[in-house]
C-alpha cells in the first residue's frame, strides 16, 4: 500500500479520535502500571464492566510493590465478579517478577513484557505504545475487525504485518486506541455505521458491500448449554458457601453450593448430592428465580432454590472448604460471578416479601 494512503488513514483516524473518544479512567494516565492493569482487565471483558473494578483495584494496589505484597485472596476478592480469574493470578505473579527483577517498574522492553505471566502480544503492544510511546501494534478483537474489513485481509500474518506498518511513529498509543475505539463504537460486527466512519473512504469491505468479520478473526468455539442448579442455604442471617478445589475452572473461589446437572438427575436431586452433609437439617422453600451466565464456551442456566436450616442453630461444617458468611460480606472473599448474581436474586426475593 502506498505510504501516502497509510498517512491519510492515520490522519483521518487520529482527527476522529481527538473528538469522538469515550472518557475512560485509564485514558487519563501514562502510568505504565495502571495501563497494564487496565489492559489486562479489558481482555474478553466489556468496558462498562471494567470501570468500577479498575478504580477499586488501583486504590487497593496502586503500585506493583503493593500488588506483590498483597495476599492472593485479597487480590481475588477485589476481582470477584470480573471473571477469568487466571488474569488476577497472573497479575500477582507478574508483580513478583517486576519487583524482583525490575525494581518495581514495568519493563519497557517488548520481549521482556512478553515474558511476564499472562502478557500476550496484544497486552505487550498496548503497554509499549500507550505507556511508552513505542511503535507497536495492539490488536484486540475490535482492531482486527476494522483492519480486516479495511484491507480485505484473510490471515493473521497479513493482519499483523499491515497493523505494524500502519501504526505511526508519532502517538502510536493514541492511534491504537483510536483503532480499537472505532471497532467498539462504529465498525460493529453486524451493523457497522459506515456513514459515521472516518476511514470509510479507504474501506475495501464498504466498497464491495461486505461487512462480515474477516477470516483473520479467531474462530468461535462450539457453545454448550449447561443446567446448573444453585442452593442458597440460610441460617441465622448467613448463607452457606463452599470453596472450589484448586483445579479446573474458578479454582479456589467461594461459591453457593450447586453444580452441573448430569444424566437423568433432577434439579433438586443434583442439589441434594452437593448438600449431602446437610440434607437432614434443611428445609427447601422451592425455586425463587434463575440466572444466566457464560464461562468460556459454556452457556449456563442456573435455577436457584432457597433452603433454610430447620430450627436455626450452629451446624458443624464438614471441613475448611465450607463456611457461613453474611450476604453483606460476600465481596470480602474471592467469590464467583454466579454467586454474586444469585445473591442479587435472593435480595430481590426477600425485598418482595417485606
Amino acid at each position: 500500500m502506498p505510504s501516502n494512503k497509510l498517512a491519510a488513514i492515520r490522519r483521518s483516524l487520529l482527527r476522529w479520535y481527538d473528538t469522538a473518544h469515550r472518557d475512560m479512567p485509564w485514558r487519563r494516565t501514562r502510568d505504565p502500571y495502571a495501563i497494564w492493569i487496565a489492559e489486562t482487565m479489558l481482555q474478553q471483558t466489556q468496558v462498562t464492566t471494567v470501570v468500577p473494578y479498575y478504580d477499586k483495584f488501583l486504590d487497593a494496589f496502586p503500585t506493583a510493590r503493593a500488588l506483590d505484597r498483597a495476599p492472593l485472596r485479597r487480590v481475588l476478592a477485589l476481582w470477584s465478579g470480573l471473571g477469568y480469574y487466571r488474569r488476577a493470578e497472573n497479575l500477582k505473579k507478574s508483580a513478583r517478577e517486576i519487583v524482583a527483577k525490575h525494581g518495581g517498574r514495568l519493563p519497557h522492553d517488548y520481549k521482556t513484557l512478553l515474558s511476564l505471566p499472562g502478557v500476550g502480544e496484544y497486552t505487550a503492544g498496548a503497554v509499549m505504545s500507550i505507556a511508552f510511546g513505542r511503535r507497536y501494534p495492539a490488536l484486540d478483537g475490535n482492531a482486527r475487525r476494522v483492519l480486516g474489513r479495511m484491507f480485505n485481509i484473510h490471515s493473521e500474518k497479513e493482519l499483523r504485518e499491515r497493523a505494524a506498518r500502519l501504526v505511526p511513529k508519532s502517538r502510536p498509543g493514541y492511534f491504537n486506541q483510536g483503532l480499537m475505539e472505532l471497532g467498539a463504537t462504529i465498525c460493529l460486527p453486524r451493523t457497522p455505521n459506515c456513514h459515521a466512519c472516518p476511514v470509510a473512504g479507504f474501506c475495501a469491505a464498504r466498497t464491495a458491500g461486505q461487512f462480515t468479520p474477516s477470516a483473520a478473526a479467531r474462530p468461535s468455539r462450539n457453545v454448550t448449554g449447561v443446567l446448573w442448579p444453585i442452593a442458597i442455604v440460610r441460617n441465622r442471617g448467613k448463607v452457606l458457601l463452599r470453596r472450589r478445589s484448586n483445579d479446573g475452572i474458578l479454582r479456589g473461589l467461594w461459591e453457593l453450593p450447586g453444580g452441573e446437572k448430569r444424566g437423568r438427575d433432577g434439579l433438586q436431586a443434583t442439589l441434594k448430592r452437593h448438600l449431602a452433609e446437610f440434607n437432614a437439617a434443611l428445609q427447601c422453600h422451592g425455586r425463587i428465580g434463575e440466572i444466566r451466565h457464560s464461562i468460556t464456551h459454556r452457556r449456563i442456566l442456573s435455577p436457584i432454590f432457597l433452603f433454610d436450616v430447620r430450627r436455626p442453630r450452629r451446624i458443624p461444617l464438614p471441613g475448611a472448604r465450607w463456611r457461613w458468611l453474611p450476604l453483606s460480606s460476600l465481596r470480602r472473599v474471592p467469590i464467583s460471578s454466579m454467586t454474586l448474581k444469585a445473591a442479587s436474586v435472593l435480595a430481590g426475593y426477600e425485598k418482595n416479601l417485606s
